[in-house]
């Protein structure tokens, strides 16, 4: 099994992060707020990561960077060399009147492209800069290319899980083990 576990400790933040990226979607987590939480669980569920995740912070904005930079960093810990996997995956997934799509390439050269095309600032309790700023730092920790984009939506909060949700489906394509392939996915022989 593909498992990690990652502490971060700063003067910000205490984060633990366990991951299992050949589980079913089973989730914990616990940031203290409710609609990081909710993508998170999201993530894990439509991914198929098995996420565990605790974390304090000082500030909203320290604790949502440091979250995704800790399951970045276990997504990339778990996948070791990256031998054997798909390395690209994509998606487009409708949610009522939003349609969203991602595309994740596992290549080691990290770029994030993050847009929800939101109407307004806050969802819940968390401001949409922030889920983006969390998307971002996770796809940057785990040193992948990624593009996630809302396509269509009204509601901001259907704009945003729509997102989250083909990013998830995009990343279980990507990191899943591909049976025909022994080694590294790439014509340098090296990610």
């Amino acid at each position: 099994m593909r498992l990690s576990r990652v502490e971060r400790k700063t003067g910000e933040t205490e984060i633990v992060a366990e991951l299992n990226l050949d589980g079913s979607g089973i989730s914990e987590v616990s940031t203290g707020y409710r609609f990081l939480d909710h993508m998170v669980m999201t993530l894990s569920k439509h991914s198929l990561i098995d996420i565990k995740l605790r974390a304090v912070g000082d500030l909203r904005h320290h604790t949502v960077e440091d979250c995704g930079i800790t399951i970045g960093q276990g997504i990339s810990k778990a996948l070791s060399d990256r031998a054997g996997i798909r390395r690209y995956g994509y998606s487009i997934v409708p949610m009522d009147e939003a349609v969203a799509y991602a595309a994740v390439d596992l290549v080691k050269r990290p770029k994030s492209v993050v847009r929800f095309g939101a109407r307004g600032n806050v969802i819940e309790d968390t401001p949409i800069s922030e889920i983006a700023h969390f998307l971002d730092s996770l796809i940057i920790s785990m040193e992948a290319t990624a593009h996630v984009k809302a396509l269509a939506g009204l509601d901001d909060h259907h704009r945003v899980e729509a997102c989250i949700k083909a990013f998830a489906l995009a990343l279980r394509m990507a990191v899943e083990p591909d049976p025909r392939r022994s080694g590294i996915p790439s014509t340098k022989g090296m990610m």
